[in-house]
């Protein structure tokens, strides 16, 4: 088993993401329809119902076929499962026949990821540079004030989902955030970003705390119970994070996504 600090450092999805960038000669695909962009590197799309699975990628003899499941309902979801594929295609050329599902394209499993082995991640961060390039990612968030309303900007302008959307933001460390991803109640991946000066005890295989937007998420059984301007709340330093000596007790903001589906919740925190 790979581990998850082998993970961190495997660059091979993002680097092959930014060789076919160049190869076709554009900044950014954001443009491109679906289907011109899968079409355009000679492999044959389908979009149709998919039992049991959200992408597919069948590779023949003479020509390759990618599947997506179209009872996918958001059209930002179907764009980053579409670009996991193309990542399996251009990487993994002995994967002869290959199905996803949530489990392998959720960004926060890496724990699973890191036990099924590399091409999970790489499919995932070859999907994560080639939607939202680096530079121009980077180039779009800086100068902008962290806000529930900026990962639904980001993921408009970018098409792909709020997951990917929240992975992004973390692992280039852009803003100030602390990320927990949290499932059937129990704390799976968290990670801070170095500018958040908070100290944080390993909260790994834990519910979170009682006083947390999660923990009220958790309690209403995954609905969404905070909407518009609510959709942050106040909380305090406190609730996850431990206080040092002498440190005052702070006002921090907590935003959750929720899925009802899966029972797990995105919780995204930073300073107020």
């Amino acid at each position: 088993m790979k581990s998850l600090n082998y993970l961190k450092t495997n660059n091979r999805g993002k680097n092959k993401a930014k060789e076919i960038l160049e190869e076709i000669g554009f900044d950014e695909i954001t443009e491109l329809s679906n289907e011109d962009l899968i079409r355009g590197f000679g492999i044959i799309y389908i979009f149709e119902h998919l039992d049991n699975a959200d992408g597919k990628i069948i590779r023949g003899k003479k020509r390759t076929i990618i599947k997506v499941n179209s009872s996918i309902p958001y059209p930002e979801r179907i764009r980053f499962v579409l670009a996991h594929e193309l990542g399996h295609f251009f990487l993994h050329d002995k994967l002869e026949l290959h199905t996803d599902n949530s489990n392998t394209l959720n960004w926060f499993n890496v724990e699973n990821q890191a036990k099924r082995g590399i091409q999970e991640f790489e499919a995932n961060d070859f999907a994560s540079e080639l939607l939202m390039p680096e530079k121009i990612f980077r180039e779009f968030v800086i100068g902008k004030y962290f806000s529930p309303n900026l990962i639904k900007e980001l993921s408009i302008r970018f098409k792909t989902s709020l997951t990917s959307i929240v992975f992004r933001l973390i692992t280039l460390d852009i803003c100030p955030l602390f990320i927990v991803f949290i499932n059937n109640g129990i704390v799976k991946y968290w990670r801070k970003s170095s500018d958040l000066k908070c100290w944080v005890e390993d909260i790994t295989k834990l519910p979170p705390p009682e006083d947390s937007v999660a923990a009220e998420y958790i309690a209403a059984d995954y609905d969404f119970i905070y909407t518009g301007k609510e959709k942050a709340q106040e909380i305090s330093r406190s609730t996850w994070f431990k206080l040092g000596d002498y440190q005052e007790d702070s006002d921090f903001m907590e935003y959750c996504i929720p899925n009802k589906e899966f029972k797990s919740i995105i919780s995204i925190v930073w300073e107020a």
